[in-house]
């Protein structure tokens, strides 16, 4: 029942109030790292004396591997996240605090950081985290011809939830996903081939931002929204479901 209630409440927010405000967090990331550290060392000394001479020498070699997981904040493909939630009219957006290596709390765990005010002002916290992101360059023959396309592609997919910040629900929960490319033709397969890297990844940011302000506006029962081209949806709100909170 709560959760219909705060959907309401959304929807009041949406008309003659003003919208409720979020704080758009940047991607969170976790990777393993690896290191290999490969030492070696050498030393040869000579001592002569009046009557004799000796000489001495060492050798020292030394290896190790590491591996541990570092974590953190993507500062890249939020900017449209926050620009297609504006366009949206469902939000007023918030600056909140990024995480650093500074931070005393752990890049995952949002509640402590809402507790830390890490996000001071805001209704909501749009907290994203990073499932995958793969860059893919390819040269593919075209079939009955001398030519070839030349493909530098991207994809990103990203999990959201959208965060309460006073009873710390999760009032919207997605995986959205933005795909970019940029393709050239040449005759020759081994030339060298100039591919446009900031526009792919342009593309991949738009998308994403699209994608995450449609997914919000179905979840949340917010009509306005559209995508490009396509008319405008009605308001329609979700049915009453069980709130999920985040201890």
């Amino acid at each position: 029942m709560r959760a219909w209630i705060g959907i309401m409440a959304l929807a009041c927010a949406f008309g003659a109030q003003a919208a409720p405000k979020v704080a758009v967090m940047d991607l969170a990331y976790q990777e393993r790292v690896q290191e290999y550290i490969h030492i070696v060392s050498s030393q040869n000394s000579y001592r002569e004396g009046y009557a004799s001479a000796s000489g001495s020498s060492s050798y020292n070699e030394m290896e190790s591997s590491t591996s541990y997981i570092e974590e953190g904040e993507l500062r890249k493909f939020t900017g449209d996240i926050k620009g297609e939630i504006l366009k949206s009219g469902m939000f007023q957006l918030m600056q909140g605090t990024p995480h650093t290596s500074a931070s005393t709390a752990n890049v995952y765990d949002v509640i402590k950081r809402i507790k830390a005010g890490n996000f001071k002002g805001a209704d909501y916290v749009l907290f994203g985290t990073l499932s995958d992101i793969d860059f893919n360059r390819d040269i593919n023959e075209l079939a009955n011809t001398d030519s070839y396309s030349a493909v530098l592609a991207l994809t990103l997919v990203a999990d959201f939830s959208l965060i309460n910040t006073k009873t710390f629900e999760i009032t919207s929960a997605f995986t959205a996903m933005g795909e970019g490319q940029d393709t050239k033709l040449v005759n020759n397969r081994d030339v060298r081939i100039s591919l446009n890297r900031p526009r792919v990844v342009r593309e991949v940011s738009k998308s994403l931002g699209e994608d995450v302000a449609r997914q919000m506006a179905e979840q949340l029962g917010r009509g306005g929204y559209q995508q490009p081209g396509q008319a405008p949806t009605r308001n329609n709100l979700p049915p009453d479901t069980q709130p999920v909170i985040l201890r």
